[in-house]
C-alpha cells in the first residue's frame, strides 16, 4: 500500500470509477453505516484528487452503496455453495470487493483499463490467487489468460454494461457462455429510457462518461443464445436498508417501488449462460 498521495491520472471517462469509490468511502465513515468499505477509506486518504468535482447526489450515494452490497450478497451466496470457484471482475475500477468476500479459497480476477490497472497496483497486490488484467473489456482475448480447470465461474459487471454498446454486450456474454458454458453473470442495468436520460446525471456530465446501452425486456439477452437463463432481476426498491434512510430518500425509494418504470429504470440482473 502506497504511504503517499497519488496524483489521479484518468481519462474523463475513467473518472466515472472514482464515484463508487468516493460514494462507499463517504457511508463507510457514518455511523450505523448501510456500507462500510474500509479499503475505500483508505485509497481515498492516499488520493490527490478534488472529489467535490465529481458533484455526486447524496442518492446516487446511497444507490451505489445499495448495489455494492447486493452484488457482494449475490457473490458470497455463490462462494458458499462453490467455495473453490474462480470469480472474474469486470470494470473493477479501485473496488474492494475481492477483500470484502474473500473466502480464502477462491481464485480472482479483476479487470479494467491497463492505466486503471497501473493505478489499482498502488493499493493491491497480486497473488496466487489473486489477479488483475489490464485490458478493455471488449478486447475479447483476456478471456483466454484464465484457466478453468473444471472449477465454476461467477463474472461480475457493476457499473460497467451500460458504457458498452449492445452488439459490445452480446459479444461479450455470448463469449462468456463459450469459455465458461453455465457461468453465473451479475450485473447492473439501465432501462432503455434511463440510457437515454442518463446523460443528465450531473456525475455523468462532469466526467464526459456516455451510456450506450439500457434493456427493458430481461428475455431479450436469453434470446441471443440458447441456455441462457434469468436467475433473478432485483430492484434497489427491495432493499432493506431504504428504512434506515432519511425521510426524503425513503419517499423517493417508496415512490418509485409504486412504478414499473421507475423500478426498472436501474436493477440487478442475474443470468446463468
Amino acid at each position: 500500500m502506497t504511504s503517499h498521495k497519488e496524483k489521479i491520472l484518468l481519462t474523463e471517462e475513467q473518472e466515472t470509477l472514482l464515484v463508487p469509490l468516493y460514494s462507499k468511502a463517504v457511508v463507510s465513515q457514518q455511523p450505523n453505516s448501510i456500507f462500510v468499505d474500509e479499503k475505500a477509506k483508505e485509497i481515498i486518504e492516499h488520493v490527490e484528487y478534488d472529489f467535490t468535482k465529481l458533484k455526486i447526489p447524496r442518492k446516487t450515494v446511497l444507490t451505489l452503496c445499495i448495489r455494492a452490497k447486493k452484488i457482494d450478497a449475490y457473490t458470497r451466496e455463490f462462494l458458499a455453495v462453490h467455495p473453490s470457484s474462480i470469480v472474474i471482475h469486470l470494470g473493477c475500477g479501485l473496488d474492494s470487493r475481492y477483500t470484502r468476500v474473500n473466502n480464502g479459497e477462491v481464485e480472482w480476477y479483476d479487470l479494467d483499463m491497463p492505466e486503471v490497472i497501473d493505478l489499482r497496483r498502488k493499493f493491491y497486490e497480486e497473488t496466487d490467487t489473486y489477479h488483475m488484467i489490464p485490458s478493455s473489456v471488449t478486447d475479447l482475448d483476456w478471456i483466454d489468460s484464465i484457466s478453468l480447470r473444471g472449477r465454476p465461474v461467477l463474472v461480475i459487471a457493476e457499473g460497467l454494461l451500460m458504457y458498452l454498446k449492445e452488439e459490445e454486450v452480446k459479444a461479450l456474454i455470448l463469449k462468456l457462455k463459450e469459455a465458461f458454458p453455465g457461468c453465473g453473470l451479475v450485473f447492473d442495468a439501465y432501462s432503455v429510457l434511463t440510457a437515454k436520460s442518463a446523460q443528465k446525471h450531473p456525475s455523468i456530465k462532469k466526467t464526459g462518461a456516455v451510456i450506450r446501452w439500457g434493456i427493458d425486456d430481461t428475455t431479450a439477452v436469453e434470446q441471443w443464445a440458447g441456455g441462457i437463463q434469468l436467475m433473478d432481476e432485483w430492484y434497489f426498491t427491495q432493499a432493506e436498508d431504504i428504512q434506515n434512510f432519511g425521510f426524503k430518500y425513503r419517499l423517493a425509494f417508496s415512490i418509485a417501488g409504486l412504478f414499473t418504470a421507475a423500478r426498472k429504470a436501474h436493477r440487478i440482473l442475474y443470468y446463468t449462460l
